[in-house]
């Protein structure tokens, strides 16, 4: 369905059998609709479709047999490290809910890391919309002590109740669809897709008015214009999203990891082609119209968007920093210091320098901490404050 040459590994004949079926669901709405879908609605299709989207599917996701790693699957020092921060927060008592689990290997660490140092929450709820993910968590919680176990639920939808506690999103918001655009004669024109014969070809219309509102605002922010031919996202959704994260919350500290990047930096006149990035197999390309329904689309998060939404909410941004900066400010040389079998300390060194060094997850990504009726520093930003930035 799309005429990309990227060098990626080929379909299985079931991988390509499902990718048919997503691009023909993607195509029947588009024609419903006229012939066009905005990327945004091509997103939600390829990634959530009911039974056909990539995180609705059962396709393996995370790990080697899936398309990408994250930070808790490269080493349990990520997560001993956001037990940490979780373990300050839970002093005196609370829950954990997690949006978006994974394997569940942070879950199971995190448990572990806040057992040993006495500082169990009441209840680690997770929130999962795959299925395969989900299946994979319970096997995870399972291997737990019944201690531990018994305080995990799944939940189908947000708590009702609000909680105190701790809130996680790692790489969640990477995942909301986006609205994409390309400036042209100094104007904005909104990127989606189109049917044309058997395919699906990226095709430029005029942008509509909600979106025109929100590229005039994001516009009168910039020092000088966008260059002619300027291709890149803006997610709508950010707002809706932490909305209804933000009422789960009744005291306590949301918890967000991902790629990303304050505004001034996310819409540098010089990033032209955007930020959208695809994983498959463990390889990256930016063509989100192959491979449909078994590869991941993500764009990089506008943390400037996150923290206005944080305030519309009622939330305080109380730190913002570098994955890097996190990490040493919750212990993770320390953690790899208590290791004294040579070999023990080789590999969590080894683990450190992925998740610390800016050539690797260091830089490009940061951690956010939105709270509520907290008064005490985190002791996550005590090295980084990056707030200034946004």
């Amino acid at each position: 369905m799309s005429s990309s040459d990227i060098m990626t590994p080929p379909l299985t004949a079931d991988e390509a059998a499902h990718a048919h079926a997503v691009a023909e669901r993607i195509a029947l709405e588009a024609r419903a609709a006229g012939g066009w879908l905005t990327f945004e609605r091509f997103m939600d299709l390829a990634l959530y479709a009911p039974g056909l989207g990539y995180y609705s599917a059962g396709s393996v996701k995370i790990g080697a047999g899936g398309d990408f790693v994250t930070a808790p699957e490269l080493s349990d020092l990520f997560s001993r490290c956001v037990a940490e921060q979780c373990a300050q927060l839970l002093e005196h008592g609370g829950e954990i809910l997690e949006v978006g689990a994974g394997t569940g290997r942070m879950a199971a660490a995190v448990l572990t890391e806040l057992a040993a140092r006495n500082c169990l929450p009441d209840r680690y709820a997770i929130l999962e919309v795959s299925a395969e993910l989900a299946d994979r968590q319970r096997r995870r919680v399972a291997a737990l002590p019944p201690g531990l176990a018994e305080r995990v639920v799944w939940l189908e939808r947000l708590p009702e109740r609000p909680i105190d506690g701790v809130i996680l999103a790692n790489e969640v918001l990477d995942a909301l669809p986006c609205r994409r655009f390309r400036i042209q004669n100094g104007a904005i024109l909104e990127l989606g897709v189109a049917v044309d014969g058997q395919m699906l070809r990226e095709r430029a219309a005029p942008a509509e008015p909600s979106l025109v509102q929100e590229w005039t605002r994001l516009a009168a922010q910039w020092s000088a214009p966008l260059p002619e031919g300027y291709v890149s996202e803006i997610c709508l959704r950010v707002g809706p999203w932490l909305a209804g994260i933000a009422d789960c919350l009744e005291r306590g500290a949301m918890l967000l990891f991902d790629y990303g990047l304050p505004r001034a930096h996310y819409y540098h006149p010089q990033r032209l082609a955007g930020t959208l990035r695809c994983h498959y197999k463990h390889r990256v390309h930016d063509d989100p119209y192959v491979n449909l329904g078994v590869q991941d689309i993500t764009a990089w998060v506008d943390f400037t968007r996150v923290a206005e939404a944080a305030l519309e909410c009622g939330l305080e941004v109380a730190g913002f920093a570098t994955q890097a900066a996190f990490l040493l400010a919750t212990g993770i040389e320390r953690q790899v210091a208590e290791a004294t079998d040579p070999v023990e300390h080789a590999r969590r060194a080894g683990e450190a320098r992925r998740l610390l060094l800016p050539a690797q997850m260091g830089e490009a990504f940061k951690v956010m901490a939105l709270t509520r009726g907290l008064d005490a520093a985190l002791c996550g930003f005590a090295l980084q404050d990056l707030r200034d930035s946004l």
